[in-house]
């Protein structure tokens, strides 16, 4: 038993740590996969918060699998755990059961994982996590207690420090399509040998007060049009594919809507792209020194953003307008500076290493 409650114990909390650290590496993607849960279910009022939830989980999971490693105060932490991976299974098994959402985002965008990939991870930890809780009491601390603290002290600054540090100067390991070296083209096509969408159609009738749908042209046989009224038609997704590009809803349009993302992505010539949105402050001042060093070298800047009219009237640099979501996801900072070669990303930096662009 002690062998066997010792094994379950090594695999879950490495599981948590590794899977801890590999979301820690971008907090940000973890926060905007809690607000695409919260978009389904109606929780908009959440959106505003999803940093500080993502943060304090990813540092959570870290400082839980080093807790049960250490074996240290194992009737806390397996309650802890238990409620953890209960919450887990329920969000795997609403992605894989409701196909409202294609992954959970459990090891983020470095190991993406299906649904299904998710919920059978989740049910086996379920499984481990119980059978450590049934048996905690049996579980003895591996140092003591002075040494295991501050293990668990160092292990809390590291999760924290760790994150602040990828949020403020970009994930350390660029799990993203726009990581450096990627052809955005090449990235913006669904790649080949990819399922699309099988759908079917469907067409809905009124018969005698009541809605019938028929698919596929499977209409009975009493059907006639004085019995069978017509109320609409849809194609119904019977089975979800994966027939989606890496880059999506990359569109870069001037301000007078014309759209210029090919022409840019084409240019023989380095081109500049400063993916920025205004908040609070208006930071544009503290680029001019960046921006002057790049047109030295004839680099043409511009910049990108989903908020042009708070910036247009603060720059003289062109501005193109971009959706939101594909800034988010090309820059996990505001600002970030893309410089592009014929569609190749040949480098990125966050605003706080502006001072290492060549």
């Amino acid at each position: 038993m002690k062998i066997v409650l010792g094994l379950a114990r090594f695999i879950v909390g490495v599981l948590f740590i590794f899977s801890g650290l590999v979301k820690a590496n971008d907090p940000l993607g973890l926060s905007y996969k809690m607000q695409e849960f919260f978009e389904v279910w109606g929780w908009h009022f959440l959106n505003d918060y999803t940093l500080a939830f993502s943060v304090l989980m990813i540092a959570f999971e870290i400082i839980a699998g080093v807790a049960v490693l250490l074996g240290w105060k194992m009737n806390l932490f397996s309650w802890l755990l238990l409620l953890l991976i209960v919450f887990f299974t329920f969000l795997t098994g609403y992605a894989l059961f409701s196909g409202k959402i294609r992954s959970c985002g459990c090891f983020g965008d470095c190991i993406p994982l299906t649904a299904d990939q998710s919920f059978m991870k989740d049910i086996i930890l379920l499984v481990l996590i119980v059978f450590i809780f049934f048996y905690r009491k049996k579980i003895q601390p591996v140092f003591k207690p002075a040494a295991t603290i501050s293990l668990l002290l160092l292990t809390t600054l590291f999760s924290f420090a760790g994150q602040w540090y990828v949020l403020k100067y970009l994930p350390v390991v660029d799990c993203l399509p726009y990581k450096k070296g990627n052809y955005i083209p090449e990235k913006m096509k669904v790649p080949p040998g990819a399922i699309p969408d099988s759908t079917a159609v469907t067409f809905v009738y009124e018969k005698e007060g009541k809605q019938l749908e028929i698919i596929n042209n499977n209409f009975p046989d009493d059907f006639d049009d004085s019995i069978y009224h017509f109320i609409k038609r849809y194609d119904k997704l019977v089975r979800k594919g994966n027939a989606e590009p890496a880059i999506k809803d990359f569109t870069l349009t001037t301000l007078d809507d014309i759209d210029s993302t090919q022409d840019l992505l084409a240019k023989e010539t380095t081109i500049a792209l400063l993916f920025y949105n205004e908040k609070e402050t208006n930071l544009l001042p503290s680029f001019e020194n960046t921006v002057k060093a790049l047109q030295q070298k004839n680099v043409s800047v511009y910049i990108v953003t989903s908020t042009p009219d708070k910036i247009k009237n603060k720059t003289m640099l062109p501005v193109l307008k971009c959706d939101y979501v594909a800034i988010k996801t090309a820059a996990r900072a505001n600002p970030t500076l893309y410089l592009i070669k014929k569609g190749v990303i040949l480098n990125k930096w966050a605003g706080a290493n502006f001072d290492r662009v060549q």
